[in-house]
Parts: structure tokens; C-alpha cells; sequence
């Protein structure tokens, strides 16, 4: 252990650096949240700002999980990006960003990610678990839900969609992921994209603001702002505060929140059906028709279609 370790370990007093948390919790309850524990499956986008938010909040215990190093195109919104940070693990990266900001914390981590042998040993004895996967890891993510879903773990997500953060939480004995999404109706990895997107943001409030040239879903590619990542950690942070303190109304599956500040709307709706109802499935036929529309012109640039 090193002297600096030392040092920071003598002055650090839990009960002083969460002071101010106090009454908007109370002090049984910040003792709660020295307690829980908390799994983060993914530390980029999402994923390492809620570390922080969560980790200033108070909660004692983190399993984190992401398999990825940071590169430079993270820099515009990973809270762990950053010169020094360029080429390391995330899991190496947010783990001495949480010692740093709470040297007593515990923490056991994936390096290797949420893969099919290690998430029932990730999520086992979590109070509450975050899904901040890449947009794209769908296989990964019906994985970690249904896991998640068996040992009666409840899971909150939040998208940053344009300039919004798109909420959904998932309770246990409530309407389970892949039947919210209906991963099932896909026949193709495109399909699952489409799916994924409508049932995140079925209101679409970003679309009016959104440049669709920069939306590419069978490249795996779109654009995010570091604000709507800030506005999914607020967002999530509050389900998890209430969820395990066991206070305040969570709006779970079927239900649905988008808050886009950008637009002025916060969105309250409810998918019944999830993405099997009628609206929905023209959604998704619709923007499966601007894909196919815009892959046709895209080839006729290149060449490959005749005009």
C-alpha cells in the first residue's frame, strides 16, 4: 500500500464526505446505502458516470463490468476518457476513480465483461443492477436481463437519446425484457437495433432535432452528447435511491420516460403490449423502410444500383 493510499484511507470519514446528503436522505437510510450493492454492467457511455453519481451518493459496494479500453472517440462523453486514460481498461480507469472518491468502497470486477459464464456470479447478491451496455450488445444484454429477471434483481436503464435520457426500469414479477422489446419478431441483427430503438424512446421526442445523415444502424454507429449521458445518471440514480430504500413511485415495464430538455417534454407512456402493439409494429416497419430506402441510395452513389 502506498503512502498516498495511506494518507487519503486516515482522512477519509464516510459519515463527513456524505454529509450533505442528508435530509433528502435520512441517516438510517444513508446507512442503507453504505450497504446495497450495486451492478454496473458497462463502464463508457452511461456506465462510469453513474459509478460516480452513485459512488457520491453513498453506496458501498459496486460490481463492474466492460471489456473495453478507452480509445478517443469516447472523449466526447465518457467520464473517464481522457488524455491520460487513452488505451487502459475502463474497469482499471473507474475503479481508481471510485478508491478516489471513496477508499473504503467495495468493488469486484469483470474485466472481461458480461459474458454467458460469469453473469450469475455479477449479479449475484446485487440489490439492484444498471444496464449500461453498448447500445448495440443486444445478445449481451437479453443475457444479463433474463439473469437478472431469475434471481429477482430489478434493473434501470437509461438511453442518451439526442439530448434526452430515455428511462425504463424492469422489476422482478413484472413484464420482462424480451417481452417489452420482442426480440423474438427480429430477423435480422438490423431488426434488433430497430426494436431496441423504438422501445427505449417510443415517443421519439429527439427526432426533431436529430440529423438522421449521422444515424447508421447496420454500421453500429450514431451520435450522443456528454449532456444526455449526465441526464441518464440523474434519471437512473433516482429509481435506484428509491428502489433501495424502498420509497416513492417506480414507474416500471410497460411503462416508459423520456426527459429531452432540448424539446421541453418529459414523457410518461405506457406499451401495453411493449413493441408488439399496433403502433409500434408500424414504427418499426416504417423505419425499416427509410434503412432500406437509404441503403438503395447509398449504392446508387457508389455505383452498385443503376439510376
Amino acid at each position: 500500500m502506498s503512502m498516498q493510499t495511506r494518507s487519503r484511507q486516515k482522512t477519509f470519514q464516510y459519515d463527513a464526505a456524505f454529509s450533505r446528503n442528508l435530509g433528502l436522505v435520512q441517516p438510517d437510510e444513508q446507512r442503507r446505502l453504505l450497504a446495497s450493492t450495486v451492478a454496473i454492467a458497462g463502464l463508457g457511455g452511461v456506465g462510469g458516470v453513474h459509478l460516480t453519481t452513485l459512488a457520491r451518493m453513498g453506496v458501498g459496494h459496486f460490481r463492474l463490468a466492460d471489456f473495453d479500453c478507452f480509445e478517443i472517440e469516447n472523449m466526447n462523453r465518457q467520464v473517464g476518457a481522457c488524455l491520460s486514460t487513452l488505451g487502459r481498461r475502463k474497469t482499471d480507469v473507474m475503479a481508481e476513480m471510485l478508491s478516489d472518491i471513496n477508499p473504503d468502497a467495495g468493488m469486484q470486477i469483470y474485466a472481461e465483461g458480461v459474458q454467458a459464464g460469469n453473469v450469475g456470479a455479477f449479479l449475484e447478491g446485487a440489490d439492484v443492477a444498471v444496464d449500461a451496455l453498448d447500445y448495440f450488445a443486444v445478445e449481451a444484454r437479453t443475457m444479463f436481463y433474463r439473469t437478472a429477471y431469475e434471481k429477482g434483481i430489478p434493473v434501470v436503464a437509461a438511453g442518451p437519446i439526442g439530448c434526452s435520457a430515455a428511462l425504463l426500469v424492469f422489476l422482478p414479477g413484472g413484464m420482462r425484457w424480451h417481452e417489452y422489446f420482442a426480440m423474438d419478431l427480429a430477423k435480422d441483427q438490423v431488426d434488433k437495433h430497430v426494436l431496441f430503438l423504438i422501445g427505449t424512446a417510443p415517443r421519439g421526442t429527439q427526432m426533431s432535432y436529430l440529423d438522421r445523415r449521422y444515424v447508421d444502424l447496420a454500421a453500429q454507429r450514431g451520435p450522443s452528447l456528454s449532456l444526455a449521458v449526465q441526464l441518464c445518471a440523474g434519471v437512473v440514480a433516482v429509481e435506484i435511491l428509491k428502489l433501495l430504500l424502498k420509497r416513492g413511485r417506480v414507474l416500471a415495464a410497460p411503462y416508459y420516460q423520456q426527459l429531452d430538455p432540448y424539446t421541453q417534454q418529459y414523457v410518461v407512456g405506457k406499451l401495453r403490449w411493449g413493441n408488439r402493439g399496433p403502433v409500434q409494429r408500424w414504427k418499426y416497419r416504417r423505419i425499416r423502410r427509410m434503412l432500406q430506402a437509404s441503403l438503395r441510395s447509398s449504392d446508387r452513389s457508389a455505383g452498385g444500383i443503376p439510376p
